[in-house]
């Protein structure tokens, strides 16, 4: 049906990608490897006498397609697109786009408890609630979940490790009478810029 393909010049395995490539290129139209009718007007008067691309290169070269593609285009058709810019110290830092963004960061989990199960929502709900209270700037970001047979809840959305130590240390002063259950963990987080 298609013919046989050969990859020549490359120095990474990329035939899985490619065959797509030259498939829709052998596929989009046979004028791509029909002549032109300048060149032999009798024979291409009408579309319906250009022969199938594919049946064409099936006779011209039995049915055997040599490509020559440089390792410079393949490897520009297959760049992974980088979401992530360098920091100052060499680290990458995810590329933070207009609208919601999800990306690894951290939040402070002030609840996890497992016992009473009829109150446990309630005291998860609460907890969020009397941090929302006391700090208007984490209104939103006070996420209660149970993952059966706990309940958590957690605050914030800190792209670091030291914005979160910082936040936690605000926070066990505010609250002592939970202060030893709270601690950063390491999440998925939302950003809306």
């Amino acid at each position: 049906m298609f013919p046989n393909i050969t990859f020549i010049s490359m120095k990474r395995n990329f035939e899985k990608y490619l065959i797509l490539l030259v498939l829709t290129l052998l596929t989009s139209g046979s004028h791509i490897f029909a002549q032109s009718p300048a060149n032999n007007p009798a024979e291409h008067q009408n579309e319906d006498s250009i022969p199938n691309p594919i049946e064409r290169i099936m006779e011209d070269s039995d049915g055997k397609v040599e490509i020559v593609i440089s390792n410079a285009l393949i490897e520009n058709i297959l760049k992974t697109p980088t979401s992530h810019k360098k920091t100052n110290n060499g680290a990458q830092r995810p590329h933070i786009r207009p609208g919601i963004n999800k990306m690894s960061g951290y939040r402070i989990q002030v609840f996890a408890d497992g016992r009473n199960q009829h109150s446990l929502e309630a005291r998860a709900k609460a907890r969020g609630a009397a941090i929302s209270t006391r700090f208007p700037k984490y209104r939103g970001q006070v996420y209660t979940f149970s993952s059966s047979p706990n309940w958590y809840t957690r605050v914030g959305n800190f792209r670091s490790q030291s914005e979160a130590n910082e936040a936690l240390a605000e926070l066990r002063s505010s609250f002592p009478s939970f202060a030893n259950e709270m601690r950063v963990v390491k999440c998925q987080i939302v950003v809306i810029k």
